[in-house]
């Protein structure tokens, strides 16, 4: 049953913690089978590292993608047993846009791990360690910090990322510019800028390498038509043709993240109620800034999931 008012995103890297679905792992078995299944493919307890690997070790881009995909889908499987009612539109936060596709039936789940899994492997291979860097910029306008990233590029790489909420942009490039350009940012007057945990830059010019043998690998996996309509993040349009949502996913890998205009969007196709499918409260936390008149949900708890059920009763 498709609500008209319902929306659902789905997370990707930086919400992933350390006992991470742990609540609900513990009284719905199909959430530890997802993990399993993905596990299978990696060849990584992916569940065990959920529960017992460091922040460290679960910021390392092969082990976060595949562990993310797996969350959002298995809350997305609890959900569906739990209730009849369905989103009319869903979208993903980078990765997430995976455990979307999935959700709406257009990428299969062991098909979207390996895809996951080598999205990552080529990511990290795309940068030496330690050559990039993601930082958050708070408290300038967008406009603002891309100018400045364009005034002390040097000739190196560094542009806006995710366009996460009004005064949050992600940028990303070479560590020396992201350098220069959070310097620049705190002297034009940003509240706050900060490195962020991640092995390797995404969504800019850097993956560029990165995402033209992740062409040739999506070439060789089944889509379909999604059977609810999924706003991808480079442009903030839903697709039905699969050569389209192949075309967007290699171009996700160097653009930024459309996040603002994404939630925006939801809420200008009539979604008053946006809940988060996974782990983690990070985009509960950027949709209230976003837009104030809609209802945010986390539904990585039991008590996240009644509180939902209840809002559509």
């Amino acid at each position: 049953m498709i609500n008209k008012e319902l929306a659902f995103v789905f997370p990707g890297q930086g919400s992933q913690s350390q006992a991470m679905l742990a609540e609900l792992g513990a009284a719905h078995r199909q959430v530890i089978a997802t993990f399993e299944e993905a596990s299978d493919v990696v060849g990584h307890d992916l569940w065990r590292l959920s529960r017992e690997g460091s922040p460290e070790a679960l910021a390392q881009t092969e082990i976060t993608q595949p562990l993310m995909l797996a969350a959002g889908v298995a809350v997305w499987r609890v959900w569906t047993q739990l209730s009849e009612q369905r989103p009319a539109v869903m979208a993903g936060h980078s990765l997430g846009e995976y455990s979307a596709l999935v959700a709406a039936n257009a990428l299969g789940y062991v098909d979207a791990v390996r895809l996951v899994a080598e999205r990552a492997r080529l990511m990290q291979q795309a940068v030496p360690a330690g050559a990039g860097a993601m930082a958050a910029i708070l408290g300038l306008d967008d406009e603002t910090v891309e100018a400045i990233c364009r005034e002390v590029a040097e000739k190196q790489v560094v542009s806006a990322a995710n366009h996460n909420s009004p005064g949050q942009l992600v940028i990303a490039g070479e560590a020396a510019a992201v350098e220069r350009a959070m310097q620049a940012c705190l002297d034009a007057g940003a509240r706050r800028a900060m490195k962020l945990p991640v092995s390797v830059p995404s969504h800019c010019a850097l993956m560029r390498p990165a995402a033209q043998e992740f062409a040739a690998l999506l070439d060789d996996v089944a889509l379909a038509a999604p059977s609810v309509p999924v706003l991808h993040n480079v442009d903030v349009c839903a697709r039905n043709d699969v050569d389209a949502i192949r075309r967007a996913l290699v171009e996700q890998l160097s653009a930024p993240v459309r996040w603002t205009a994404t939630v925006r969007e939801m809420v200008g196709m009539g979604a008053n109620m946006l809940a988060e499918c996974g782990p983690g409260r990070v985009l509960s936390g950027l949709g209230r800034r976003i837009d104030k008149s809609a209802q945010w949900f986390a539904m990585d708890s039991e008590a996240g999931l009644e509180k939902l059920r209840k809002a559509m009763d």
